[in-house]
């Protein structure tokens, strides 16, 4: 059984503080990723239809190597102008990448598809997304909340409602490897119309309800349940995620820690990385403990990174909370169903 650090959120990889805004009216969000030093990044995407902004500095033949914050927002193509908000509010405590006499905080960002979710997107001339990053970077701490908070706030999946999801391991060498996770999938999280999630076998305890995976399966278990007939439009969906880990890793070993955290995708979610996701992976690593991996001790920490994703996709749904205007049901509803 894995076993999580004491917070079970991200922020169990020390130096790292998140913060959400988001708004009810809007039902949309951004959640920011705030390093206390800059970190070594990487980046897997596998989604046909992603919406990204500064991830090819992120490639491993390119220079910049650390960034400072990482931007997860709702609100489509909109939502990118969160990572402007951010960098005002780096820029503002000095934080950044230095550049003849200037600092650039470096501020990657990734968006979901939330727009028809029953939330009111008449905006105006500006979309409001630069002002919730900033809001978001300058409330970021430990703690966060989960479900529909942040950039999960409007997301949707295949029948209920998605959500922000947060988990972590702490492996047996102390190395600790923790997910944050905006669930938006075109798939389904839930084995068929079931309440039992697709992630059990990783599942900590009863951190997602304690139902393990149904005996015998049901029927429907393989078939493909899309969210609804418009997720056939390109770009009208998304997970978007980000796996930490306290190791000392290089640019090529953090993307690798990003490839093995698309399992949790395909462990979590059915079906995952389609032409209509945009599913995309951000890696940090913060070096801060100083255990060398070998072999062995890599295989471990990068089947935590795809376990741990896995847990904190259906942690985001099971923890997502209804609200008017709904257009699905939230996990909860369904598992009352289930069980009246």
């Amino acid at each position: 059984m894995p076993r999580p650090g004491p917070l079970n959120l991200i922020t169990d990889v020390a130096g790292l503080a998140v913060g959400n805004i988001d708004d009810a009216k809007l039902k949309s969000g951004v959640t920011v990723l705030v390093c206390e030093e800059p970190a070594v990044a990487g980046v897997q995407v596998l989604g046909g239809a992603p919406g990204t902004r500064e991830t090819d500095l992120l490639e491993p033949h390119n220079a910049v190597e650390r960034v400072n914050a990482l931007v997860l927002s709702g609100g489509s193509a909109f939502g990118l102008d969160a990572a402007s908000g951010v960098q005002a509010a780096l820029r503002e405590v000095g934080a950044g990448f230095a550049v003849r006499g200037h600092r650039v905080p470096i501020v990657p960002a990734a968006i979901l598809f939330d727009l028809p979710n029953g939330g009111d997107k008449d905006w105006g001339l500006y979309p409001p997304y630069r002002e919730l990053g900033y809001a978001a970077a300058t409330t970021a701490g430990r703690d966060f909340a989960i479900g529909s908070a942040g950039a999960g706030a409007g997301a949707l999946t295949a029948g209920l409602k998605g959500g922000l999801g947060s988990a972590s391991t702490v492996l047996d060498n102390g190395v600790t490897v923790g997910a944050l996770v905006a669930v938006n999938a075109t798939g389904s999280v839930t084995v068929g119309r079931s309440a039992h999630f697709w992630a059990a076998p990783f599942e900590a305890g009863d951190e997602f309800g304690g139902l393990g995976l149904p005996a015998p399966l049901p029927a429907d278990a393989a078939e493909v349940i899309v969210k609804f007939r418009e997720a056939l439009r390109a770009g009208a969906n998304t997970t978007i995620g980000i796996v930490a880990t306290d190791a000392a890793l290089d640019k090529a070993a953090a993307k690798r820690l990003a490839i093995a955290a698309h399992d949790g995708f395909a462990r979590a979610i059915w079906p995952a990385h389609t032409p209509v996701d945009g599913d995309l992976v951000f890696s940090l690593a913060t070096g801060r403990k100083a255990v060398p991996l070998d072999l062995e001790t890599a295989i471990d920490l990068y089947a935590a990174a795809g376990a741990t994703m896995a847990r904190a996709i259906a942690r985001g749904v099971f923890a997502a909370s209804a609200a008017d205007g709904d257009t699905m049901p939230v996990w909860r509803e369904r598992r009352a169903a289930a069980a009246g």
